[in-house]
């Protein structure tokens, strides 16, 4: 049996399919919270862990009365897109396990290959042991130097 999280996400990730033409979906937290028996802290967990930017989604939200959420999809139709969107989630500071986590989502939805995220993430490796053992970085800037390397070689990726 599924986990009442993987129920939710199937449920807006089907919504998302019925409504082909549009790049959002739009829902209220109270009623989604009701058809799933659940409290709405529950689908703000889904929201805030399954709809991420790093796995390609916008989540806006209106609370109050009226309140909405609307979930956009993220197109990067073109290579300059796809640059802007990586900047943007990798950001000026990444650890190993941040890397490692956004190179597996990056490979889930198809922007890199397997070949790509392995090699990668043996640059990025390496360039931690250098850091640390031959120039005595601090963490901070080893992390600055990481994020550098990612977005540079994943720009190369997309422009290719």
């Amino acid at each position: 049996m599924s986990s009442l999280t993987q129920l939710i996400e199937s449920y807006i990730n089907e919504l998302f399919e019925e409504e082909r033409t549009e790049d959002s979906v739009f829902l209220r937290r109270k009623d989604l919270a009701e058809s799933f028996g659940c409290v709405p802290s529950q689908i703000n967990y889904v929201l805030r862990s399954r709809f991420t930017p790093e796995r390609g989604y916008l989540v806006e939200s209106q609370r109050g009365g009226h309140g909405y959420i609307r979930i956009l999809k993220i197109c990067s139709s073109t290579p300059q897109d796809r640059v802007n969107h990586i900047e943007s989630i990798v950001g000026d500071s990444l650890n190993d396990q941040e890397a490692r986590r956004l190179l597996s989502v990056l490979q889930e939805r198809g922007l890199v290959s397997s070949r790509e995220r392995l090699v990668i993430e043996v640059a990025l490796r390496f360039c931690d042991e250098v850091g640390s053992s031959v120039f005595d970085i601090s963490p901070y800037k080893r992390n600055v130097l990481q994020a550098e390397l990612l977005k540079r070689m994943l720009r190369g990726l997309a422009l290719s």
